[in-house]
């Protein structure tokens, strides 16, 4: 029976995944052990897993990141993206790879499954192989690694192709690391100093190329075509949520039906489960923008109390704080979504194309990949106005081609399992350890 650890930071778009493979791994039979955020414990347990804790200075709540660190607030796009990699995820190393050594002192993992924004990981990497089990790396964001095919992740360029956009590529690259990320890249080669370790041999984005395998929960079709992309990286597909049983449906869940019923198109709105401080980013401005069309509007607050919404809820409108996707959208024609990386992979599983404005962390990133493949419309911003949204659902429900697009990615995901893909990937690096090591 093997003996797996999951090591993820503590946002849920991080653990939130990687418990549900947890959940696969658990249910073929493998000991899995968790270590995150203590405020995960009972839905590690739930899974089957064994939850470990993380230090205190390792731990942090995602859903104050704004009020804790003080200037996040202010930053958006790759400035966010850098000011998150310095504060949020090279501070805590220490106390994470103390966490680690301490786990794999006293257990014998066959294989580690670490989020690669776990920088905790590195030491280890950077270390001598035989001195650590397998170690793959999940990425919960779309694929960052540096290419001569693509521009350096951030800001959301899209590609551009033959020797003019490997040259553009090339200088937008060199301007990433010498200047816009440079801050959080010699963060973190400070930090591995202090600990006495060397500093890595990639750019800190880059850092997850070091393990053995690179986990990426898509679609090939929804990401950007590399030539030199490493031989170890693997696209798995989604990794979903287990079907919910216990979805108690609101009293107007029968309208939606009979939108479906009618012909009538039905629109999903969210902002997610965590940059849903401010509702007047997208949700209030796409219900003003669908007030008088003749579609059916479902909004989710991902969590928050309904009555934070601050404008009219029109007769085609119906809120709850959440609704499980694998209910609601197979009757959804449009997603509009601040774009989370978890939430988009969903819809576009589901053949539903999307409408995307998001700014802030991975989310320019996500968007751009949704335009890039067809399957939706990026408005370029996390604040639209409602003329903005509005043009956008019009435009994709006229235009049958994001739909077709959108089916297409639904094909190709549901030719994957993720999690199955993901339990082989351990067997094939368990395999390839000399046996002396296992």
């Amino acid at each position: 029976m093997p003996e797996i650890l999951i090591a993820s930071c503590p946002p849920i778009g991080h653990i939130g995944p990687l418990l549900n493979v947890a959940r696969g791994l658990v249910a073929r039979g493998d000991r899995v052990t968790v270590l995150t955020s203590a405020r995960h414990t009972d839905r590690i347990r739930a899974v089957g897993a064994e939850p470990r804790p993380l230090p205190y200075g390792a731990d942090f709540d995602d859903t104050s990141l704004d009020a804790d660190l003080p200037g996040r607030a202010e930053t958006s796009g790759i400035a966010r993206l850098s000011f998150d990699i310095e504060h949020i995820f090279v501070r805590p190393m220490p106390h994470q790879f103390s966490a680690l050594q301490e786990l794999l002192a006293t257990n014998q993992f066959d294989a580690v499954i670490a989020d690669a924004f776990f920088l905790g990981i590195l030491p280890l990497l950077l270390g001598r192989t035989a001195d650590r089990p397998p170690i793959l790396a999940y990425s919960s964001t779309p694929l960052f690694l540096s290419s001569a095919d693509t521009a350096p992740a951030g800001p959301g360029v899209p590609p551009m192709p033959g020797t003019v956009g490997r040259i553009r590529n090339r200088a937008l690259t060199l301007l990433t690391r010498t200047v816009l990320l440079r801050p959080a890249h010699r963060a973190a080669v400070r930090m591995l100093t202090a600990m006495g370790v060397q500093p890595p041999p990639v750019f800190v984005l880059d850092s997850a190329v070091l393990a053995d395998r690179v986990i990426v929960p898509t679609v090939p079709e929804f990401e950007y075509p590399r030539t030199d992309l490493p031989d170890h990286v693997r696209f798995v597909g989604a990794v979903h949520p287990m079907p919910s049983d216990d979805f108690l449906a609101p009293d107007w869940w029968g309208e939606v039906h009979a939108a479906v019923a009618a012909g009538r198109p039905v629109v999903h709105v969210t902002q997610g489960t965590i940059d849903n401080a401010d509702l007047g980013r997208l949700l209030e401005p796409t219900i003003e923008a669908l007030a008088d069309l003749d579609v059916t509007v479902v909004v989710t607050t991902g969590g928050r109390d309904v009555a934070a919404i601050r404008v009219p809820i029109p007769a085609n409108t119906f809120v709850a704080e959440y609704i499980p996707h694998d209910k609601l959208l197979p009757s959804v024609d449009v997603m509009v979504t601040n774009g989370g990386y978890g939430a988009v992979q969903r819809a576009l599983a589901a053949g539903v194309p999307l409408v995307v404005a998001g700014n802030t962390e991975d989310k320019p990133e996500v968007a751009a990949r949704v335009a890039w493949s067809g399957a939706g419309i990026n408005l370029k911003t996390g604040t639209p106005s409602a003329a903005e949204v509005r043009e956008a659902v019009r435009r994709i429900l006229d235009d049958g081609r994001y739909l077709h697009r959108a089916r297409q990615l639904e094909a190709a995901f549901a030719r994957k399992d993720g999690t199955a893909e993901i339990a082989a990937l351990l067997d094939e690096v368990v395999g390839e350890r000399p046996r002396a090591l296992r």
